[in-house]
């Protein structure tokens, strides 16, 4: 391990400035010259525009213009926005209806922007804004997953845009027909809003004919490319930048109607623009979450080993395309579909519905934390139907650590693992020994308890490319510039440590440079999971490079043979010579002789194969049937993240994960009333977990070095997330089985948790 990480626990150097409020945001940098933008949106979820007046707005003082669909048109914006389509069953792909950039001819959700409003000061811009006259003929609301009441798009009949399926119906058939025993439910995986803690924003600016995108997200190559085809551009023409960015998600990677609107502003009217989101605003617009119904069967055989799993979704689109809205509950959804279970035959049939909500998205897991949710919730229900405990079920089906490498009925092929040994110390952590005597306790007290187990995996996503650049300067500092993005998980720390461990230079000489897609050739931007794994191969790469050219470079001023030098993560080591020059050493010397190309070093590297990071989460609940409020009492949590380079900032990510995954277990909902209104558009009306709702969460590390990468390592940032809905949720359900309640969905508030129990009373 020493060679590619030394895996000790070093405090983020980043956050010294984020709690000091020293943080730069994109809010903190626009131009002091910048225009204000602020939308016009849509008050109803479904009509068909017939007036807009622009006049009075446009007359009032201090505002430059206001600006329509028509207006972009006029201006050469005339395309919409792109996304990503994932196949139907019959090979062809799933429905591409245009995205506007401002609505056209309709609306189709509350929130879609109609507008533009440039002044010269927010408060214009707000007054401006109360100007607008909007006409509009109501249209009937779509707000089912299918049984249509009106048509959304014609590309979409019955607004259907995907009908994705994997695997072969009549061998699944065929397998239910042939069981011992076949378990069915129906579950709700509900929506949610991602709430990232910075809202969305950008600043617009042109030099010439070339454009300047700063806007908090996460990435800057993709939505570089966007912005390009969008405004009609050279690729060159372009560049986009991220500051500091607090929080992202997958809420905050795509190139979103707001940032192409600005850009074009900023060119018309010669100004740079500014935009930034209150709380409201970014409930409205930013891409919603989850929102899926799964009908669910599990078959096994006369020994509960599972022979086939089938899977019906109907999953919400909302009312557009989001980047990659089509594909997480279809194709990502299959990555990690049959779970860490030998299942030799299975079937996903997902449908894709629009509605007149907010446009769907990732959002932490994207499709992984859905289709574990699904399957461990499942296996949960089973063993109770059967009659056997769930963990002896895990252990039943369980991918045996013979069998690695695997490959899994989606064709993922699984590299390394032993579910057998972490569910064994999750059993410890969790002192599943000792639940029957804390079930007897909360009994007494009058108090219901439950505990929930999910054995997750997870599949790094994304580009499995990644590129790295380090740059030696005269004050004996060193840059490293990286392809992805922080959002808070923490980079500047762990790519300093880490290319510290390889090259012996202090941490504390070596700045990270991100979010610039003029200062680094191209990167894949963070998501998936995929930011330490990816970016640490990179580093390795451009390491070996210098670690050559400054060999060959020692060996011909020393006089010497080039294997005669020799590197130790720390010195340069030269045959019958005492010298140990450092890297920096070395680099001064370059810059001595005047080879300044020795100083800047770039490579891009491609990860062999994906790792696969699992673990076990084990969540205690305790329920109060009177009132029906759940405390979550015990939390515990035994991963397999490979090889760690700090187990601090990985333990971080996980505590953040599971309190994500706990919001919508317990409290997180975002609500539409029939007409398409959001009823929860505030924090009035969402519910967001807060550190007393949460216990002290346990987390393990039982490595298992990944063989799909140098460095052994799996992704972490998202495995909170994909773990804890399950375990949350089956913790609250094996609860409020002992009440005899059959079916429970998410999330458990006490509203909903006292009726389903009133409700199994009433039945019994």
């Amino acid at each position: 391990m020493d060679k590619f990480g030394k895996s000790q626990p070093v405090k983020r150097t980043e956050d010294i400035r984020f709690v000091t409020g020293k943080g730069v945001y994109v809010d903190d940098i626009a131009p002091k010259d910048a225009l204000h933008a602020i939308f016009f949106r849509s008050p109803v979820a479904h009509a068909a525009i017939t007036g807009l007046n622009l006049d009075e707005a446009r007359a009032l003082d201090g505002v430059h213009a206001v600006l329509s669909a028509a207006d972009l048109a006029e201006g050469g914006l005339t395309l919409g926005l792109s996304s990503t389509q994932a196949k139907n069953r019959d090979g062809s792909k799933g429905s591409d209806p245009r995205y506007p950039i401002l609505a056209e001819g309709r609306v189709r959700f509350v929130g879609e922007p109609l507008a533009l409003i440039l002044a010269e000061t927010p408060a214009a811009a707000r007054d401006a804004l109360e100007l607008i006259e909007f006409d509009y003929d109501d249209l009937p609301v779509q707000m089912a997953l299918g049984d249509a009441v009106t048509d959304l798009h014609p590309e979409a009949p019955g607004n259907r845009g995907v009908d994705f399926c994997m695997g072969d119906p009549e061998a699944m058939q065929s397998v239910m027909d042939q069981a011992d025993h076949v378990v069915r439910a129906s579950l709700v995986d509900n929506r949610v809003m991602v709430v990232a803690l910075e809202p969305r924003g950008c600043f617009a600016e042109w030099d010439g004919s070339r454009i300047h995108l700063s806007y908090n997200g996460q990435g800057v190559w993709a939505p570089k490319r966007e912005l390009a085809r969008l405004l009609g551009l050279e690729p060159e023409m372009v560049r986009v930048t991220h500051p500091d960015v607090g929080g992202g998600f997958g809420m905050k990677a795509k190139l979103y109607p707001e940032y192409a609107a600005c850009a074009f502003a900023a060119r018309a009217l010669g100004r740079p623009v500014r935009w930034i989101a209150d709380r409201t605003e970014s409930m409205l617009a930013d891409n919603g979450a989850r929102d899926l119904d799964h009908d669910i069967a599990l078959a096994f055989d006369k020994d509960l080993k599972i022979t086939g799993y089938h899977v019906k979704t109907k999953y919400n689109l909302g009312a557009y395309n989001s980047n990659f809205g089509q594909m997480i509950q279809s194709t990502l959804f299959t990555k990690v579909f049959t779970g860490v279970y030998d299942i030799p035959e299975a079937l996903l049939e997902a449908e894709g519905y629009y509605t007149n909500t907010t446009p769907t998205d990732a959002y932490r897991g994207a499709g992984r934390p859905e289709a574990i949710f699904a399957l461990e919730r499942m296996m949960d229900y089973a063993a109770r139907e059967l009659g056997v405990d769930p963990w002896e079920l895990k252990r039943r089906n369980f991918i045996q650590p013979g069998n690695f490498p695997y490959r899994s009925y989606s064709g993922e092929l699984y590299d390394v693992g032993d579910f057998p040994r972490l569910l064994d110390r999750a059993a410890e952590e969790a002192d599943l020994k000792g639940f029957a005597t804390r079930l007897e306790a909360s009994q007494a007290a009058g108090k219901l308890r439950g505990m929930g187990l999910c054995y997750y995996i997870e599949s790094i996503l994304g580009d499995a490319e990644e590129t790295a650049k380090v740059e030696f300067l005269k004050d004996g500092t060193v840059n490293i510039y990286v392809g992805t993005q922080s959002n808070g998980q923490g980079h500047e720390t762990v790519y300093a440590r880490f290319l510290s461990d390889q090259t012996g230079i202090p941490m504390e000489l070596i700045s990270v440079i991100q979010g610039d897609s003029d200062l680094i050739a191209k990167g894949g931007g963070t998501g998936g999971s995929r930011s330490v794994t990816t970016q640490s191969n990179a580093t390795l790469a451009v390491t070996g490079q210098i670690i050559q050219v400054f060999t060959d470079f020692l060996a011909e001023k020393m006089q010497v043979a080039p294997e005669d030098v020799s590197f130790d993560d720390e010195s340069f080591r030269i045959k019958g010579s005492n010298a140990a020059p450092t890297m920096l050493d070395v680099a001064e010397m370059a810059a001595e002789a005047g080879r300044s190309d020795l100083l800047t070093h770039e490579r891009s590297a491609t990860l062999p194969g994906r790792s696969y990071p699992n673990g076990v989460h084990v969540a205690e609940v305790e329920v109060d049937p009177d009132t029906g409020a759940v405390t979550l009492e015990r939390y515990t949590v035994v991963d397999d993240f490979g090889n760690l380079i700090n187990p601090v900032l990985a333990e971080g990510q996980v505590h953040g994960g599971v309190v994500q995954g706990l919001g919508q277990v317990l409290m997180e909902n975002a609500v539409y009333d029939a007409d398409g209104q959001l009823l929860t558009a505030s924090f009035m009306d969402y519910a967001m977990p807060r550190a007393d709702d949460v216990p002290m969460i346990g987390f393990t590390s039982v490595p298992v070095p990944s063989t799909a990468n140098p460095m052994g390592m799996k992704g972490c940032g998202e495995a909170g997330t994909v773990g804890s809905m399950a375990a949350g949720a089956n913790a609250v359900m094996d609860a409020l089985m002992r009440r005899g309640v059959r079916r429970a969905d998410m999330p458990f508030t006490p509203a909903r948790v006292w009726k389903m129990l009133q409700d199994a009373d009433t039945a019994a």
